[in-house]
């Protein structure tokens, strides 16, 4: 026994079945049952539907191997702006039970149901089962729940029965479900911890939850004793109901094509990556220490290289010169590109920022008030209405896009613009 108690805490984990499929199934029904994949811009299987799955389609397969798996495959551009309202309505739809409700990616999410037994006059698996139904019939969608002690758990509860599954697993029960379970599945072990824990004799979840607290304490860091005792039913890893505003690191990467070797079209990508990374680090008043520029050869090989900064910036006119030094490095005439990135590590607080005696205050404060300008513009008239002018060339060129764009980009209401939708995705229907 690793806790003698059945619910001391009750948490949920809501694990959408091959969401983006799943989505677009619900807005085409004569899709469903279907080999269905996404990711048609991108050259490669973005979600594969369960049918595609049983043929042995797999998600980051290419799409030239998808077809030669199943000729009668059906491709579609992953329509994100519909996937993220589909995302919101199923939050919303948890939070009408319990405010406590963690947006853990677009498609999982984690809710507290402790104390909720007295309110709804019924047990925790009850309340669990409810929230699971009212997601599937209004959005109609299939998801996986788990619930149990803890966060570790609840996330060991969702993936035992997929697709459409519910799994309880209560204190007592603890045992029975991870005795089996390899250590590697655990979420939050990765391949290090794993081989370490390989080396100290440990296989499985239930070997690592047996493991005795003087030994975990002596061997591992604070992520991995909290991960232990989670598996243990004890919920350390409390559900984080505020929107997420601590990154380690901010990514933007856009594929295109055809793959191109213009060396002009391809930076500006990479400055438009940039300009996207720094909204964001700035909405959450993040500067990065250090940047990450790569490029994505036409063979799926990446090229990438690395700069640690003078001073700390979210500000992509500080930063497009040194970006123009990492491309100048990474680029070469003779291969073909499909793809371009940029990472933003080493986050720190902007107010954090010192300026240095070389570089002047004045001018730093006159680049801070102008994005601020720039930031307010973009909430009103889209993300891109004003960029670095070394980045028009996807604007003059074309953003090159693989195959044809999504239904709800062909679809415009009145007053809408190619940049400023609705929040309504476009269901089909027939009449």
């Amino acid at each position: 026994m690793l806790n003698l108690r059945s619910w001391p805490q009750a948490v949920l984990h809501i694990d959408g079945d091959a969401f983006f499929t799943s989505c677009e199934e619900a807005i085409h029904p004569e899709l469903r049952g279907k080999p269905l994949i996404t990711g048609g811009e991108r050259g490669i299987v973005a979600c594969a539907s369960y049918a595609a799955k049983a043929l042995g389609i797999r998600r980051g397969v290419s799409l030239h191997e998808a077809k030669k798996i199943c000729p009668g495959l059906i491709v579609l551009p992953s329509d994100y702006e519909t996937y993220s309202l589909f995302s919101r309505r199923m939050y919303n739809i948890v939070r009408r039970f319990t405010p406590q409700v963690e947006e853990y990616s677009i498609d999982e999410a984690f809710a507290d149901l402790t104390g909720l037994r007295r309110c709804f006059h019924t047990s925790y698996e009850a309340i669990a089962l409810n929230i699971k139904r009212e997601v599937e019939r209004e959005l109609g969608i299939t998801v996986s729940a788990g619930l149990s002690l803890s966060k570790v758990l609840a996330k060991v509860a969702s993936k035992h029965r997929k697709p459409a599954g519910f799994t309880p697993i209560p204190g007592r029960r603890i045992p029975e479900y991870i005795r089996e379970l390899p250590v590697e599945k655990l979420w939050g072990i990765g391949p290090a911890t794993t081989n370490y824990l390989w080396k100290m004799g440990i296989r499985t979840a239930l070997e690592f939850a047996r493991l005795p607290e003087a030994v975990v304490k002596k061997k591992l860091t604070k992520p991995g004793q909290e991960i232990w005792r989670e598996l243990r039913g004890e919920s350390v890893c409390p559900v984080m109901a505020e929107e997420k505003s601590d990154y380690a690191s901010i990514s933007k990467t856009k594929t295109f094509a055809p793959p191109t070797s213009d060396a002009g079209y391809l930076f500006a990508h990479l400055l438009r990556n940039l300009e996207s990374a720094c909204m964001k680090a700035r909405r959450y008043h993040l500067a990065p220490r250090r940047l990450i520029g790569f490029l994505k050869m036409n063979d799926f090989e990446y090229r990438g290289s690395e700069v640690k900064l003078t001073r700390p910036s979210a500000h992509p006119l500080e930063l497009c010169e040194v970006l123009r030094g990492l491309f100048d490095g990474l680029y070469r005439r003779e291969d073909l590109y499909r793809s371009t990135g940029v990472i933003l590590a080493d986050l720190k607080p902007d107010r954090d920022v010192q300026y240095t005696l070389f570089e002047s205050p004045l001018r730093a404060e006159k680049v801070r008030d102008l994005y601020e300008a720039v930031d307010e513009m973009r909430e009103k008239f889209g993300k891109h209405c004003l960029h670095l002018g070394a980045a028009h060339p996807v604007d003059a060129l074309g953003r090159g896009r693989r195959g044809a764009p999504t239904v709800r980009e062909q679809t415009a209401f009145f007053g809408e613009t190619k940049r400023r939708h609705l929040p309504l995705p476009v269901l089909h229907v027939k009449v």
